[in-house]
């Protein structure tokens, strides 16, 4: 018997045609997690930063007995070695500071500071909270 051999071994349309069928299937599945996990990280990066922020103005103000009066105050006194990213913002600058008009300070000479910090995105987290809320 004969065996018929093709002149132009290579793939047939239909194969082609199966394989990125099978690779659109595997694109449309792995997007949606790939987003999701991405948005996950920046979230945990934010709270990682958040909590970081806030321990840093909770330790000025015990220490210097009054609340920092700008983010950069944290920096210039050595309880952050820089200002972090907002991780949602991609920017040093967004933080959003709650002052407070309260005095606190021991001698009562103070006029309030940064007592918490926010992000600047006005985004929606995936827990449904505004990500400046957090």
């Amino acid at each position: 018997m004969h065996r018929i051999r093709r002149k132009n071994a290579g793939f047939t349309l239909v194969e082609l045609m199966i394989v990125m069928a099978i690779i659109m299937v595997l694109a449309v599945v792995a997007v949606p997690s790939y987003i999701a996990a991405m948005r996950s990280a920046r979230e945990a990066a934010l709270k990682e930063d958040l909590h970081v922020l806030r321990n840093a103005i909770d330790s000025y103000t015990a220490d210097k007995q009054k609340a920092p009066q700008e983010l950069q105050d944290l920096v210039q006194e050595g309880y952050l070695r820089s200002i972090p990213e907002d991780p949602m913002t991609h920017s040093k600058e967004t933080w959003v500071t709650e002052k407070s008009d309260n005095l606190s300070s021991v001698d009562q000479t103070d006029s309030g500071g940064i007592d918490d910090v926010h992000s600047g995105s006005q985004e929606q987290g995936s827990n449904g909270q505004p990500y400046n809320t957090w």
